[in-house]
């Protein structure tokens, strides 16, 4: 039977700025705080201990949401420059606002409640409070349209049309310079939905009209190629800011793997930053142990979930985990893909550039 003493252990301490310095001050006392602000605390001590656990687990880290208009694209690039995520699953829209910044244009700044009128005559685009410039936007789908033209006529799943994208970036802020950079693949299974997909429909259409062949991205070679990455993994870990597709696409691999033979035991250390509710029922704010009833999440699993805005609880998590060194002594994972076949996956002492 349930005892006071046994409740009663430990203190709320009050968050004392006389004691803070840095991020990481702020989120040790996270720790002994409540609300939302000690979820965070747990998440960012959940991925600590997924760093720290030497069967050395491959961290997927989903993201979806305006996360370049909102500022953390060296955040994310930090995060695998330095080894804290091993393996990417976005929507269209992150790498292609990366790309668009790693050609020298901007997002800037607005109110939410500019004239939208005035903007569509003037080809500016309103993410909320920020601006983008469509002039350059269709630069920039023209740019991505041309590089695709150059490839061989064939197949290719999103995680090579990205690595090929980040060759072509010489911005070492970029998310896609350092996945190429250190062979984190990326994977856009929605790649269609974005102003990437707007530049490869431009390729499609001026191939067919000269009836002449093209290159075309493979989605099911997308699940194949993530799939193949899981079953080669001992643990992984998955990280989740915001929900939609990238967080489906990765839960949806332990069935993929049950499906053609492996029973890989869920996810064994699961974070996400979301404002998604669960009781609506859709994917993005359903639970870790509702996700454990599909067997996506390991029945053992490490997990927490804080319901905070993105730009706030991935800075704030990402700025804890660096300030606190957490990457250091953890190897970097090198994939050995040929074609699309996942010959192996090798660990590598960690260096950054």
């Amino acid at each position: 039977m349930l005892s006071r003493k046994d409740v009663l252990v430990e203190k709320v301490r009050p968050i004392d700025f006389d004691r803070i310095e840095t991020v990481a001050d702020l989120m040790d006392a996270y720790k002994d705080s409540s609300i939302q602000s000690r979820a965070l605390a747990t998440c960012a001590s959940v991925l600590e201990k997924a760093l720290a656990d030497g069967s050395r687990p491959t961290i997927i880290m989903g993201l979806s949401g305006a996360l370049i208009a909102g500022g953390l694209r060296k955040v994310i690039a930090d995060m695998v420059r330095y080894g804290i995520v091993d393996v990417i699953v976005t929507i269209g829209a992150i790498p292609y606002q990366d790309f668009y910044q790693s050609r020298g244009f901007h997002h800037y700044k607005c109110s939410p409640h500019i004239d939208d009128l005035a903007l569509r005559d003037l080809w500016l685009d309103r993410i909320y409070d920020t601006l983008v410039d469509e002039e350059m936007f269709r630069d920039t789908d023209a740019r991505i349209g041309e590089i695709a033209e150059g490839l061989e006529h064939r197949g290719y799943s999103s995680r090579e049309f990205l690595d090929i994208l980040g060759s072509h970036v010489d911005d070492k802020d970029s998310i896609l310079y350092n996945a190429h950079r250190y062979g984190v693949p990326m994977f856009a299974p929605a790649i269609n939905d974005s102003s990437i997909g707007i530049g490869l429909t431009g390729l499609y259409a001026r191939a067919r009209e000269a009836k002449q062949e093209f290159m075309r991205i493979d989605p099911i070679r997308d699940n194949w190629e993530l799939t193949q990455i899981k079953i080669k993994s001992e643990k992984t870990g998955v990280v989740y800011i915001g929900g939609g597709i990238p967080k489906n696409f990765i839960q949806q691999i332990e069935v993929i793997a049950e499906t053609m033979g492996y029973d890989c035991g869920g996810h064994h250390y699961a974070v996400q930053i979301t404002t998604d509710s669960p009781h609506w029922g859709g994917l993005s704010g359903c639970t870790f142990e509702e996700a454990q009833s599909w067997g996506k999440i390991n029945r053992e699993a490490t997990k927490s979930v804080a319901y905070v805005e993105a730009t706030i609880g991935l800075s704030l998590m990402a700025g804890y985990l660096l300030q606190k060194r957490s990457w250091e002594g953890r190897d970097r994972l090198r994939f050995d893909w040929d074609d699309d076949v996942l010959r192996s996956i090798d660990r590598t002492p960690l260096r950054v550039d």
